[in-house]
């Protein structure tokens, strides 16, 4: 279950190649523990006494190091490679292939200092990542690398590095193994929504159904006096503004949320994705959007609309940014400005999002189903600021899963509207909704209030082998 975000845990390689200054390899190991601690990363490294100088050269300290990084599989989320001299790169390459982590990698070499070129302090990092990176790609073995081929690991721009890759670890290692929940059928009017199970299972992840009416049996055992109905009731109460909401409405949305948490529990749920329109309020007599809100703004991920690839959208963004996604819909132009419009949805959104907010009904359906049968949504402006936006989809008639990723920036312009929306600009906008209609994307878009594409496009095709279109 990957819902928690946890510290990221790096195994360290040292290179080194021994005509090389060696103890250039002690004192770059002790710069890249520092930074690491610095950053909040764990290391996984062998023990400096344990090899010459604490880093890896022969085959018997590539098997030493492939060892204790095997010990701590489950602990280690990627692998950072750093050469503070040219460095073995049959010894890099044997001790991942010793391991076989399957985990991101990330290849950083230090920078020579121009007035230390004598054979005593001469790197030669430059050249040697070359051939490191020459060896991973022999051994079939994917990496990262750094923005510049040398930097000094002190350097902002390398911590800014290091975070990244740590955000591509999260993403990828969460995306492999995770659990997501449906509930409910894919609305009838929503083929838009399909998706395939069966590609999603191979890049790991799975998928749990449980048929509305088998939650709705959970929830017509419950009384209003039970324990979690009322704890829930509170925390509802205390997430946003419920005047409007009449009492037995906040307690229908109690109960439905407790019955949530009990599937999410029981299944090891890392995110949902929950039928809407209309059998939740003809048959059960709310929206269950404030639900949802409350565990997208948790970290855990619910899409409306049975969207499990969107849900996936917001689960990687999630990660990505440790900070809520939300579900939105590409929706409308805003007046004559090509690079903008409007995105909205009636709402689910995580109260993160909004720089106002309260409970009330969905106007949408409302006149087909009744005002009384759709209260709980979330309503109000996202407030302005960047943003990252993506997109998975499976596309089974090419049986692959794809994606697309950008950034844009959410606006401080005004209109008059209801449900959860916002003004959002985008560079080159027509480009990006050309794109989506000619390779079939959804109408739905996740969305995250941070800049993280970057990490997506490097986790979802380097690491994941989905072809992915950035935006840029």
């Amino acid at each position: 279950m990957n819902t928690s975000i946890r510290p990221i845990t790096l195994g360290v390689i040292v290179g080194n190649r021994g005509f090389f200054p060696n103890h250039l390899c002690l004192a770059g190991r002790k710069q890249i523990v520092a930074v690491l601690d610095e950053l909040g990363i764990n290391a996984v490294i062998i023990d400096e006494n344990a090899t010459s100088n604490g880093a890896i050269e022969s085959l018997q300290e590539a098997r030493q190091c492939a060892d204790l990084f095997k010990s701590r599989r489950d602990d280690i989320d990627g692998i950072l490679v750093t050469l503070p001299n040219f460095g073995d790169e049959r010894a890099i390459a044997n001790v991942l292939r010793f391991a076989g982590l399957d985990v991101p990698v990330l290849v950083h070499a230090f920078k020579d200092e121009t007035m230390k070129m004598s054979i005593a302090n001469r790197r030669d990092s430059f050249c040697g990542k070359m051939s490191a990176c020459n060896n991973l790609r022999q051994y079939g073995i994917k990496f990262s690398l750094t923005r510049e081929h040398t930097m000094d690991p002190k350097s902002e721009e390398f911590k800014e590095d290091l975070t990244r890759f740590a955000s591509v670890c999260r993403v990828v290692g969460s995306i492999k193994g995770a659990r997501f929940g449906q509930i409910g059928a894919r609305p009838a009017a929503f083929n838009t929504v399909r998706f395939s199970e069966k590609l999603l299972e191979r890049s790991g992840i799975s998928v749990e159904t449980l048929d509305l009416s088998e939650l709705l049996g959970w929830i017509r055992k419950m009384t209003d006096s039970d324990a979690p109905v009322k704890s829930k009731l509170q925390e509802i109460q205390a997430y946003t503004d419920t005047s409007r909401v009449p009492v037995d409405k906040l307690m229908l949305q109690a109960k439905l949320a407790v019955a949530i948490d009990r599937f999410v529990t029981d299944n090891e749920l890392d995110a949902t994705a929950i039928q809407c329109w209309t059998a939740m309020q003809e048959y059960y007599g709310v929206v269950p959007c404030t639900c949802m809100s409350m565990l997208s703004n948790d970290l855990k991920a619910s899409a409306c609309e049975a969207d499990i690839a969107g849900v996936l959208s917001m689960f990687a963004l999630q990660q990505a940014a440790v900070k809520p996604a939300a579900l939105l819909d590409w929706n409308n132009n805003f007046g004559d400005d090509p690079n903008k419009g409007v995105v909205f949805h009636c709402s689910n959104l995580p109260k993160a999002f909004f720089a106002d907010h309260e409970m009330d009904y969905q106007e949408i359906i409302a006149g087909s189903v009744g005002k009384e049968n759709t209260y709980g949504t979330m309503v109000g402006r996202i407030s302005s600021g960047p943003f990252t936006f993506a997109r998975v989809t499976t596309d089974d008639l090419e049986g692959r899963i794809k994606a697309y990723v950008g950034a844009g920036q959410f606006t401080d312009d005004t209109m008059q509207t209801f449900g959860g929306y916002g003004v959002f600009q985008v560079e080159n906008l027509q480009k990006l909704l050309r794109h989506i209609c000619e390779q079939g994307y959804e109408h739905h878009v996740a969305a995250t209030r941070a800049q993280v594409a970057p990490v997506l496009k490097e986790a979802f095709s380097n690491y994941l082998d989905w072809e992915v279109y950035e935006h840029v």
